[in-house]
């Protein structure tokens, strides 16, 4: 079916995913269009766009969950922004179909143009048990329950009789060596340092956090040698880095049996109440459902000047970037031949894709998609950091505060860099706030037993 409310009968630039590419792209081109009489749409089923290289940081609760994300109504005035799912393209007849989130209608949307900007979500493997006990590190969501359940797991373990329930509920694991799994550790074990610190009844030894790699090293962005000294640097905070070592199997919810990359052989069993899942991304799956050009990785073709393009050249009016796109690195220190999954390339792709879709419009020449890597910079939890630029490399406090400015700088919009920056200077001046928030998971419980009707207790499940 289709809305009333949704014009169909002005040029319409549909922009499929709200996040770096997306809100990039339609921030750039939106008063063009508006004043030529069209329409730019973006769609996506968060109203949000999600500034991903902080997610680690709202879980170790240095920053707060709702200055992490970019309102797109807010930023976005002139365009149309449709909270919903794309679920096919059909882009022969330029025409997409959506669904409205929570399990909306679906109608149909034509437009003249589109940009596929939908980025990716998690790559997970069929380990079992691994769906019923493990989160990731993709969303705001996860994040911020990552926080609350890591805080709410030192408070259970504080009053616990039993030792091998106390063991689980203090013992936390992070699967992928990426900058996600890294940083993410890095932060949680700050932040959960620092809760026990303020409760009498544990001690900071009574904490283990465990890394688990596949590979026989972390971080494949930096150079080797500062991998290792990551490395290093994490076993002396105590954090076992258990490298060449992979997950087998989740067994009761609890018992997580790793497996030797090596000769398959077991690597022993960690018992834990938290598995956290950093290890890889994939490309937007609904892309399947359209009859754009793939890659043997579900990603869309794309040519160095960012349109898409088939076997026989490029696809008139369809441009794709960022995570869920086969961008050619041009400066020949891609993985394939082609530009890594991260931000710095998903918010320069997006320029270029504005700058390049305008010039279209225009009659203007095309360039090419061209950027050398600055670098890395990585927060490892308060004044603990590496970074990696144009071939340096740095550690601590200064690599930290390298980390801050750089993503500080690089968040959209100003007034978003001024709330982070405020949340910085809160933390460092009055510490990090570890209060987890109680029934955050199922906020009607309070209700629920006020009224006689709460669930029977149990066990709670990450």
């Amino acid at each position: 079916m289709a809305f009333n409310h949704l014009a169909n009968d002005r040029p319409r630039i549909l922009v499929v995913g709200g996040g770096y590419v997306g809100l990039t792209v339609a921030s750039r081109i939106q008063k063009d269009v508006k004043a030529s009489g069209g329409v730019v749409t973006v769609v996506d089923p968060n109203p949000y766009m999600t500034y991903l290289p902080f997610l680690p940081e709202v879980a170790g609760g240095s920053i707060e969950s709702r200055h992490a994300v970019v309102p797109l109504r807010q930023h976005l005035r002139d365009s149309e922004i449709l909270a919903a799912h794309v679920e096919k393209i059909d882009h022969r007849n330029r025409t997409a179909t959506l669904r409205g989130i929570d399990a909306g209608d679906t109608y149909e949307l034509t437009y003249d143009q589109i940009v596929v900007a939908a980025g990716s979500v998690t790559r997970a493997f069929p380990i079992p048990g691994l769906a019923d006990a493990a989160i990731g590190m993709k969303s705001i969501e996860e994040a911020e329950h990552v926080r609350n359940w890591v805080l709410e797991r030192i408070e259970v373990a504080s009053l616990l009789k039993d030792e091998d329930a106390r063991r689980r509920a203090l013992t936390f694991v992070v699967v992928g060596g990426g900058f996600a799994g890294i940083e993410t550790i890095g932060e949680i074990e700050d932040m959960a340092r620092d809760a026990v610190e303020r409760t009498s009844q544990l001690r900071s030894s009574d904490l283990r956090f465990v890394l688990v790699e596949a590979m026989g090293r972390i971080m494949p962005e930096v150079p080797e040698t500062r991998a290792e000294s990551v490395v290093a640097h994490l076993r002396a905070r105590g954090i076992e880095v258990l490298l060449n070592t992979s997950l087998g199997e989740v067994e009761d919810g609890h018992t997580l049996k790793l497996v030797n990359m090596s000769d398959k052989s077991s690597a022993g069993v960690v018992e834990a109440d938290t598995l956290i899942w950093t290890a890889g991304v994939q490309a937007a799956p609904f892309l399947k459902n359209s009859d754009l050009p793939l890659d043997e990785r579900g990603r869309v073709r794309v040519g160095a000047d960012l349109r898409v393009t088939g076997d026989d050249g490029p696809v008139e009016g369809a441009w794709a970037a960022g995570d869920n796109a086969a961008v050619p690195d041009l400066t020949g220190g891609g993985v394939g031949g082609f530009c890594v999954p991260n931000a710095q390339h998903a918010s320069r792709q997006g320029v270029r894709l504005a700058k390049n879709l305008l010039a279209s419009r225009s009659g203007g020449q095309l360039e090419d998609y061209y950027h050398e890597n600055l670098g890395a910079v990585a927060g490892l939890g308060a004044y603990k950091g590496v970074a990696n630029i144009k071939g340096r490399s740095f550690e601590g406090p200064l690599a930290w505060l390298m980390h801050r400015l750089y993503h500080g700088y690089a968040i959209p919009t100003a007034e978003r860099s001024a709330r982070v920056g405020a949340n910085w200077i809160l933390s460092t001046v009055f510490g990090r706030d570890t209060t987890p928030i109680r029934h955050a998971r199922d906020p009607r419980l309070p209700f629920l037993a006020a009224t006689g009707n709460a669930p029977e207790a149990k066990k709670a499940r990450l």
